[in-house]
């Protein structure tokens, strides 16, 4: 069975940019546009887990390494809804890095999840992201174009994606990307919804 290797990735968000959207039109046609509707779940307790839910479907990443400025996350944990208590606390909960809440039952539908479990937490929190994504192939890279509303509010992404991290940093050369500081979802969300400082 071939092993399949984690990508890195170079993610940027900005209220617009402009140049950058131009040039990648000019480099690559848009193959494909998505849109859906998530729910990421933010944690005081750490920053190197990335847990969202899409369709009923739970799903989560862990941040590996660093390198070249890019970094590598790689699957931890998927799940769906109706899902059994033992499982959130014993496969989930681990991923925030906070205390254990009661649980009264035996499973739970998502919403019974979100209402019962993450939105009385004081260190947790359920953020709805809209996303409207644009795929390109630029150097062999995938690149995606983001429109997105994070508890409505509007912002953009760019991110380029790859095993070969010589292709990404020649992709972010060619788009104009190189300014542009490297930002993944976790810590754009909560500099959103005020949990992170902005850099002056």
């Amino acid at each position: 069975m071939t092993e399949i290797k984690p990508r890195f990735e170079f993610r940027a968000f900005a209220q617009n940019f402009g140049m950058v959207i131009e040039k990648m039109r000019k480099l690559s046609p848009c193959e494909q546009i998505r849109e859906s509707s998530e729910i990421y779940i933010m944690s005081a307790g750490n920053n190197e887990n990335n847990t969202k839910i899409r369709d009923n479907k739970m799903d989560i990443k862990v941040f590996v390494t660093e390198k070249d400025g890019l970094q590598q996350w790689n699957p931890r944990m998927k799940g769906e809804f109706p899902m059994k208590a033992e499982k959130i606390r014993d496969d989930l909960f681990p991923a925030f890095g906070v205390s254990l809440p009661d649980f009264a039952r035996d499973e739970y539908t998502l919403v019974q999840y979100l209402d019962e479990i993450i939105k009385p937490h004081p260190e947790l929190s359920a953020v709805k992201v809209f996303k409207r994504r644009f795929a390109f192939t630029v150097n062999n890279t995938i690149v995606e174009s983001a429109e997105l509303l994070i508890n409505n509010a509007a912002i953009q992404s760019v991110a380029v994606e790859s095993t070969e991290i010589q292709d990404i940093l020649k992709a972010k050369s060619m788009m104009g990307l190189n300014e542009y500081e490297n930002v993944n979802y976790l810590l754009a969300i909560k500099r959103i919804i005020g949990w992170e400082d902005i850099p002056n």
